[in-house]
C-alpha cells in the first residue's frame, strides 16, 4: 500500500498563534483565541465573539518587509506569512528548481479593503489600488510572486468552508498524476464586515464561546487565519532526502445539493466525502484513529456531521473533536488550519480537546473528546463542510 503524498512543510497564523509552534502550545494548553471584536468598526462589536489575530495590517506589512505603497489585503498578508513558514520548513532554497505550483483558497478575498474604501475609491488613486486587489485570485497571485512561483500552475479555489481542504486534495492529485513535483496548498481568510453581517443575517453567530456538539450550542464564532502545506512527490523526497512530516493518504469531495447554506440533515454529503476518502486511501473505517471534525457549533452542522459520522463508523466511532473553540471558524482557511492540527496530532500522538462541551446532544449518544489525550495515532480523518453542500474529507497518515 502506498504511503500517499508527502508533506514536507507547514505554516500557520491564527488567533492562537503566529506560527506552528505557538499554535501547538496553545492547543495543548487549551488557550482559546476567542474574544470580543477589537479591530473592525462594526455595530455588532459587542454582540458576538470572534477569533482575531493580534497583528495589525501595518505590523504584518513590517513583518513581511513590504513597501508602504503595497495594496495587500489582510487575507494576502496572512496568507503570505503562513506560506513563507511552510516553504521555510520544507527547506526550499530555490523554488524554481523543480516544477512547483500554488493552490490557495479564500472566500473573503480582498473584501476587508473593498468595504473600507468602496465609497471613495473613484475619487482617490491611493484607495483605488485596494479595490484592484479585491478579487479572490489576488492574494494567490501575490503569494506566488513573493515565493517565486512563476511558470507552473497557480490557481485559486473558493468552495466556501471546504476550500483549503479542496486545495490540498487538488495538490495531492497533481503530484500523484506527475503533473508537478511540488505544490504549496492551503488557504487564507480575514475577518470583515461582509462576513460578520452575512453570518449575522443567517442567525448562526454566537454571543459567547462556541460549543461544538453540545446540545445547547448557540452558533459559531467567526475567525481569521491562514495555513499552508508543502506537498512533494516521492521522487523528490528521495532525491533530496527530505524529512516527511506526514502524508496525504486519501481525500474525497461530494455535494449533497441540499441547500445553499445548510447541510443535509442526514449528512449525505459528509457521508459520501468520508467514504470516498477511505476508498482513495484504501482504508476501512476502523483504520481511522481520530476524526478532526468540522464541528462549527451550529445547530445544523453538528447534527448533520454527527449523523454522517455514525453512518460511516457505525458502532465503532473513533475519538473525535472540533478545534474551532480555539480559533473560531476560519471559513476557506479551515481545512488548512485543521490539516496543520491533524499533522501536529499525528507527530505528538495527542488528541486536542473539544473545548466548552457540557451537554450531549439528544439526537445521538456519541460525544467528543473533551480532555487532552495521549494516544498512538497513525491515521486522522479531517472534515471540512461548506455552504452550497461542498463537503470534503482529507485523511492524513504517518506512513
Amino acid at each position: 500500500m502506498g504511503k500517499g503524498v508527502a508533506i514536507t512543510g507547514m505554516g500557520i497564523i491564527s488567533a492562537i498563534g503566529n506560527n506552528v509552534e505557538e499554535n501547538y502550545n496553545s492547543l495543548i494548553s487549551s488557550n482559546k483565541g476567542i474574544s470580543r471584536i477589537s479591530k473592525i468598526d462594526t455595530i455588532h462589536k459587542d454582540d458576538i465573539m470572534v477569533g482575531e489575530i493580534s497583528f495589525t495590517n501595518k505590523e504584518l506589512e513590517k513583518l513581511l518587509g513590504l513597501s508602504s505603497d503595497n495594496n495587500y489585503s489582510r487575507t494576502a498578508l496572512l496568507g503570505l506569512v503562513a506560506a513563507k513558514e511552510a516553504v521555510k520548513e520544507a527547506g526550499i532554497l530555490d523554488i524554481s528548481e523543480y516544477k512547483t505550483g500554488l493552490i490557495s483558497a479564500t472566500s473573503v478575498g480582498g473584501m476587508d479593503m473593498t468595504e473600507k474604501f468602496y465609497y471613495d475609491y473613484i475619487e482617490s488613486n491611493t484607495n483605488r489600488k485596494y479595490i484592484e486587489g479585491h478579487h479572490a485570485g489576488d492574494s494567490t497571485q501575490k503569494i506566488a510572486e513573493e515565493l517565486g512561483i512563476k511558470e507552473s500552475l497557480v490557481t485559486t479555489i473558493s468552495t466556501a468552508c471546504s476550500s483549503a481542504a479542496n486545495a490540498i486534495m487538488y495538490g495531492a492529485r497533481l503530484i500523484k498524476a506527475g503533473k508537478l513535483d511540488r505544490v504549496v496548498v492551503g488557504g487564507a481568510d480575514c475577518l470583515s464586515k461582509f462576513t460578520i453581517n452575512g453570518f449575522k443575517t443567517l442567525m448562526i453567530l454566537s454571543d459567547t464561546y462556541n460549543t461544538p456538539f453540545d446540545e445547547n450550542r448557540k452558533g459559531l464564532n467567526l475567525g481569521e487565519a491562514a495555513a499552508f502545506l508543502v506537498l512533494e512527490s516521492d521522487a523528490l523526497v528521495a532525491k533530496e532526502n527530505k524529512k516527511v512530516l506526514a502524508y496525504v493518504k486519501g481525500y474525497g469531495n461530494a455535494n449533497d445539493a441540499y441547500h445553499q447554506t445548510a447541510s443535509s440533515e442526514n449528512g449525505d454529503g459528509a457521508t459520501l466525502a468520508m467514504e470516498k476518502a477511505l476508498k482513495v486511501a484504501n482504508l476501512q473505517a476502523e483504520d481511522i484513529d481520530y476524526i478532526n471534525a468540522h464541528g462549527t457549533a451550529t445547530g445544523n452542522n453538528d447534527l448533520s456531521e454527527g449523523r454522517a459520522i455514525l453512518r460511516v463508523f457505525k458502532e465503532n466511532v473513533p475519538d473525535f473533536s472540533s478545534t474551532k473553540p480555539y480559533t473560531g471558524h476560519t471559513l476557506a482557511a479551515a481545512g488548512g488550519i485543521e490539516a496543520v492540527y491533524s499533522i501536529l496530532a499525528l507527530q505528538r500522538n495527542i488528541i486536542f480537546p473539544n473545548l466548552n462541551f457540557k451537554t450531549p446532544m439528544k439526537e445521538f449518544a456519541i460525544i467528543p473528546q473533551t480532555e487532552l489525550k495521549k494516544k498512538e495515532l497513525n491515521t486522522i480523518l479531517s472534515n471540512s463542510l461548506g455552504f452550497g453542500g461542498n463537503c470534503s474529507t482529507v485523511i492524513f497518515s504517518k506512513g
